[in-house]
């Protein structure tokens, strides 16, 4: 059962993964407007659309994995968790480290905090 229902939230976090770095890639400046970024010409461009297109299209494609692997979910699964980990708990240090936070980042933290701890309980529930 652990397997089916970790195989369907690693589709869904994959989907979203890969969704969002197409959206970087090809809107730019409104997908770095919303998370309250100024792309600099050249290099801030090349960043943002290496960092925010690229790695977030691979982290989607490896979350996506089980889909091809039907058996291989472990270590998504696992990389899940770990990114998100960090994700959460780099946001909560940004959130104590700066004022001035947009809804919009609220929403991202939220959806972070909610594949974390997804993830945390397919993890431990699947041993």
């Amino acid at each position: 059962m652990v397997t089916i229902i970790a195989r369907v939230f690693l589709a869904l976090v994959g989907c979203l993964y890969v969704g969002l770095g197409i959206w970087c890639a090809v809107a730019p400046q409104k997908t770095s407007a919303v998370v309250g970024f100024t792309l600099q010409p050249g290099s801030g461009q090349s960043e943002f659309l290496t960092v925010y297109g690229g790695l977030e299209v691979g982290l989607g494609l490896l979350f996506l994995w089980p889909l091809y692997r039907s058996g291989d979910f472990e270590f998504p699964l696992a990389a899940c968790l770990m990114v998100h980990a960090c994700l959460v708990l780099f946001r909560t240090i940004g959130f104590f480290s700066f004022s001035g936070m947009s809804s919009t980042t609220y929403n991202v933290a939220a959806a972070e905090w909610v594949i974390f701890l997804t993830s945390a309980v397919l993890f431990f529930w699947k041993r």
